[in-house]
């Protein structure tokens, strides 16, 4: 009954893990996460699998010894030695500074960020002001049109009035003499 349950569990193990896999592809292609995030993601589904892979070498009978592969599964895997799996490595910048020195650091990129994004806003600002100024004289140019058109279909109209006035002065005056 032990066996059953064990052998249930390490497919409910390996049917979750392909959920996290098809979950984590989904999220990369569809830029919910970074690409960074996605591949530190990934990093830590192929621990998975690895470890899956020695649960199962260990229930099989294969590989090292038990108390080994039980000892490396519990402390983050013996090629590793990080117990933490959730720690990224550190970068070239952050490397050897203490923790006032990343606060001063993570400020002072917040305060290029705000720069740069106070610069984007008085650019956003003058586009919005300029989009304004164009639609107010595509509004006033409307109007010129309007009235244009108007003052072309009255003339047209008493153009028309004035050449039938014509023909019927024409026709009058062929009929007297």
């Amino acid at each position: 009954q032990v066996n059953v349950v064990i052998r249930s569990s390490l497919q409910s193990l390996r049917e979750k893990i392909d959920q996290l896999k098809e979950l984590l592809l989904r999220a990369v292609s569809t830029r919910q996460i970074t690409q960074l995030e996605g591949d530190r993601r990934q990093n830590l589904v192929d621990d998975l699998l690895t470890r899956h892979k020695q649960l199962e070498a260990s229930y099989k009978n294969e590989g090292p010894e038990p108390d080994v592969t039980r000892s490396s599964l519990m402390t983050g895997g013996v090629k590793r030695g990080v117990t933490n799996p959730w720690l990224m490595e550190e970068s070239e910048e952050t490397r050897g500074l203490g923790f006032d020195d990343l606060r001063q650091q993570q400020r002072r990129i917040i305060e290029e960020q705000d720069a740069g994004l106070d610069a984007l806003s008085s650019i956003i600002s003058r586009q919005k002001q300029m989009g304004q100024e164009i639609g107010n004289e595509l509004d006033e140019q409307n109007e010129i049109i309007d009235d244009l058109t108007n003052l072309v279909e009255n003339t047209d109209g008493r153009i028309r009035t004035q050449t039938r006035h014509v023909k019927m002065v024409d026709r009058k005056s062929t009929s007297c003499g």
